[in-house]
């Protein structure tokens, strides 16, 4: 369809022998199809992500739009292993007591205060006088 279609990113028709077709409805020239953050030439070799009708390269897609590490702020990469609290995602590694630095592992009690984790022993009534005000869930 060279000639018919419109540019995503310029909005030119596309007169050129080829073009790229990111989604099924967008497609662009193939000098138009850039990394909205870094430049880096987006083509048939490199993975494309789109985001608010823009195109990322894969690694500025991950750091600005990734799920991030709650304790370290790193970025997962897709063979990570991860635990969960709640709304946030940890590295295993990361995965510790704020007070005690005991890594928490799958079973184990633990209490997340605000960003906090907490193992079973340093939220327990005697160190924050819980049990004046009732008991606490884990």
């Amino acid at each position: 369809r060279p000639g018919l279609a419109l540019c995503a990113g310029c909005g030119g028709r596309i007169q050129d022998p080829f073009l790229l077709r990111v989604s099924p409805d967008l497609e662009w020239h193939v000098a138009c199809l850039k990394c909205a953050e870094c430049g880096q030439p987006l083509d048939e070799t490199c993975t494309c992500f789109l985001r608010d009708g823009k195109a990322y390269c894969k690694r500025d897609y991950s750091r600005l739009f990734g799920i991030k590490c709650a304790q370290c702020r790193a970025a997962f990469s897709s063979s990570d292993l991860v635990m969960r609290a709640r709304d946030h995602v940890y590295h295993l590694e990361c995965f510790r007591c704020a007070a005690c630095g005991r890594q928490l592992l799958p079973g184990d009690q633990f209490c997340l205060r605000e960003r906090d984790l907490l193992c079973r022993a340093d939220h327990g009534p005697s160190h924050d006088g819980a049990a004046a005000r009732g008991p606490r869930s884990p």
